[in-house]
């Protein structure tokens, strides 16, 4: 299992490394400063990819690992991709990120017969909530 990086929010689960609220000491206070500037990269990189793809924006906890990459990699690649086209290299640019377009995630069918994959999701969910 993987370590996530989190705030408050979250509940007490093994994988999540919440942000020392009070650091004592050079140690805890510059761990403290990097966790935070991960998670606002990431926070911010997630926010432009869901500001541009629908996908991202979806559920991803039943998608195998494999292809939760592969989806990444692919939309990451698009929108660079898609910023090299559309920038005019004597125009400053201002993107707008933090606006998700109104576009409504697509419905999803549901399989109601149990599988092996759903077991052992449901097996993880259960180790990490332990």
């Amino acid at each position: 299992m993987g370590y996530h990086l989190t705030d408050g929010i979250y509940p007490k689960w093994a994988t999540f490394v919440k942000t020392i609220s009070a650091p004592q000491g050079h140690k805890r206070k510059l761990f403290s400063a990097a966790q935070e500037a991960y998670k606002k990269d990431v926070e911010r990189a997630f926010g432009v990819l869901q500001a541009r793809f629908a996908i991202v924006r979806g559920p991803a906890q039943f998608f195998h690992l494999k292809i939760l990459q592969t989806i990444i990699k692919a939309c990451i690649i698009l929108h660079n991709m898609t910023v090299e086209d559309e920038r005019d290299d004597n125009e400053v640019v201002d993107l707008d990120y933090e606006q998700i377009d109104g576009v409504d995630n697509p419905s999803m069918q549901v399989l109601r017969e149990q599988s092996d994959g759903f077991m052992s999701y449901i097996e993880r969910y259960r180790r990490i909530r332990d």
